[in-house]
């Protein structure tokens, strides 16, 4: 819909069975490649989520944006996994990560382990996964034998180096480091920059077979570009100022021809041509959508 650029949008808002099938279609209508779940606690859960988001669309992928991978078995998961992917006639993508909202853990009762602990139990389930597509008595198969493409999303050296092995997809998150289990917060420009060329660098010769996706955490279409900037200083808690807000990857401000340019600088600078906007951003975004056609 956008030549070689895709967009998401990923669902955070849980609804009734009626909301959410209006709002699936509204994103399909909209323009949108992709229509994701999110994996957080208080949310839809994620496969239902989507075989219902599959039941009345027809074109958007679905994907799960992204699983809290220690929360799941493997082998229970490779089973919804692949049994997701027959049921939505293999639109699924298939998102995965280490994990890192504390409170979740110990609101499920949960030990929160180590970073080292959830990522090794991440590298297991990729493991167990391919292990489960290529088994030819796996039940139920998935719909291709390859399985559903992988999008592994972080921003840790462990995770984004199976990413490089592993994803079909990688996402960046855009944040920057802070103590395990804190808050994340936005990235500057150069932080992203440093990310990126650490993946790069370890893709070798499959750079070319990876897409590099973005989550965009906010929206602003605006005549008023400064008054957008300055709602994103404010939100930041007088961390950032107008101009450095205005330069997050994460923050898309502006008519929908600038943020157009914004995008296609994203594209040009760090890879990116994969950008996941967040629910309460999707009418929102939709003019930029139109404008890239």
């Amino acid at each position: 819909m956008t030549g070689d650029f895709r967009f998401g949008v990923n669902m955070v808002v849980p609804d009734s069975r009626a909301a959410w099938v209006e709002k699936c279609r509204k994103a399909e209508d909209l323009g949108y490649d992709v229509l994701s779940a999110a994996d957080h606690l208080g949310m839809a859960p994620p496969f239902p989520a989507l075989v219902l988001a599959g039941e009345v669309t027809s074109r958007v992928k679905l994907n799960t944006f992204v699983l809290n991978t220690p929360f799941y078995n493997p082998v229970l998961l490779a089973r919804d996994v692949t049994g997701t992917d027959q049921f939505t006639g293999g639109r699924l993508e298939l998102g995965l990560g280490a994990g890192y909202v504390k409170e979740e853990f110990e609101a499920a009762g949960m030990p929160f382990p180590p970073a080292r602990e959830r990522v090794d139990h991440l590298e297991r389930t990729i493991a167990e996964l391919k292990r489960s597509y290529a088994d030819p008595e796996h039940k139920p198969a998935p719909a291709r034998p390859e399985g559903p493409p992988l999008l592994l999303a972080g921003r840790g050296d462990r995770v984004l180096t199976l990413a490089a092995e592993h994803a079909d997809i990688i996402g960046f998150t855009g944040t920057t480091k802070t103590p395990d289990g804190a808050p994340l917060a936005a990235a500057a420009p150069e932080e992203v920059d440093e990310r990126v060329a650490f993946v790069r660098a370890r893709l070798g010769e499959r750079e070319s077979e990876v897409e590099f996706n973005l989550l965009c955490q906010f929206v602003k279409v605006t005549n008023d570009r400064a008054a957008g900037l300055a709602e994103v200083e404010q939100l930041a808690g007088g961390r950032l100022t107008a101009q450095e807000a205005g330069e997050l990857p994460v923050a898309l401000i502006g008519t929908p021809a600038q943020i157009a340019d914004q995008l296609r600088g994203h594209r040009e600078r760090f890879g990116f041509s994969y950008f996941t906007i967040l629910e309460p951003f999707l009418a929102e975004f939709a003019p930029v959508l139109e404008h890239l056609r």
